[in-house]
């Protein structure tokens, strides 16, 4: 009988490397050096990775080597696309190019200093970085769930599997279209798809579409969706009939960095 090995998701993580790095140890996939500790488990990071902390590409570095040494040990590291990767991007893609936009100046510049970018990410991003991040996935299935990294309805704009839907943004980022750009990361900044009284009804309707037993989100802070402070956090959201878990801990306004693994039984 083969057994499956674990698999972890781990949520936004914003530049606070080194809360992650303690989050990782704690959950016993690293060492006290930080280097791949779990043999053949699966982790999926949902994106976010970079601004509002002070060392995004720190993030991805770590990120991109436990890729390497897991890879290695028979296991896997691998991450979603976030928007914040996409506002990364763009800022060096574009930089401050105007977006046409009716409500005033747009551009990707002035969208990652609102969003608390740091200087210093944009300044350490490689054309390695850059191809590496070009290559992520915008959806998957892991354990039979579906991740994602926003809990949005906006990925259908791209397709209608996932595969379609990661071809489809791949086809964005891989063209020099500044406003099919801004309307990836426009798009993919909208939440709250699976809140209130119709939310297991859409995530029942998504899961049919795209497969699943469960939807897996980052993106949006639990304590904005309870109504209460960030420390409070102490696991991940299960909502919308159990059909949707929210894994954003708001590690970037002083919650905890959540490593949680699937299937989640809290």
């Amino acid at each position: 009988m083969t057994v499956e090995p674990a698999t972890y998701v781990v949520g936004d993580v914003h530049g606070h490397v080194e809360p992650l790095r303690a989050a990782l140890h704690d959950a016993g996939l690293v060492d006290a050096a930080g280097d791949w500790a779990a043999g053949e488990t699966h982790v999926w990071f949902l994106g976010d990775f970079v601004d509002r902390g002070p060392d995004g590409i720190g993030v991805i570095d770590l990120v991109m080597r436990l890729d390497r040494q897991a890879a290695e040990a028979g296991g896997q590291v691998q991450t979603l696309l976030g928007n914040h990767e996409i506002l990364l991007l763009g800022v060096h893609k574009f930089g401050d190019t105007e977006v046409p936009s009716d409500y005033g100046y747009r551009s990707f510049d002035r969208s990652w200093a609102l969003n608390g970018g740091q200087q210093s990410d944009v300044d350490a991003l490689t054309p390695e970085h850059i191809d590496w991040l070009l290559a992520r996935p915008a959806l998957a299935h892991a354990a039979d769930h579906l991740l994602l990294h926003s809990d949005t309805l906006e990925y259908f704009e791209w397709g209608s599997s996932i595969d379609d839907i990661n071809d489809g943004v791949r086809d964005v980022l891989a063209g020099d279209d500044l406003v099919e750009w801004w309307e990836l990361w426009r798009r993919l900044t909208t939440r709250y798809a699976f809140r209130g009284p119709d939310g297991p009804e859409v995530a029942d309707r998504v899961l049919e579409r795209l497969g699943g037993s469960r939807i897996v989100h980052g993106h949006s802070v639990i304590a904005d969706q309870l109504g209460v402070h960030p420390m409070d956090i102490e696991g991940p959201l299960v909502y919308a009939g159990g059909k949707v878990l929210g894994v954003d801990a708001g590690l970037f306004v002083g919650g905890p960095c959540l490593v949680v693994p699937l299937p989640w039984e809290g």
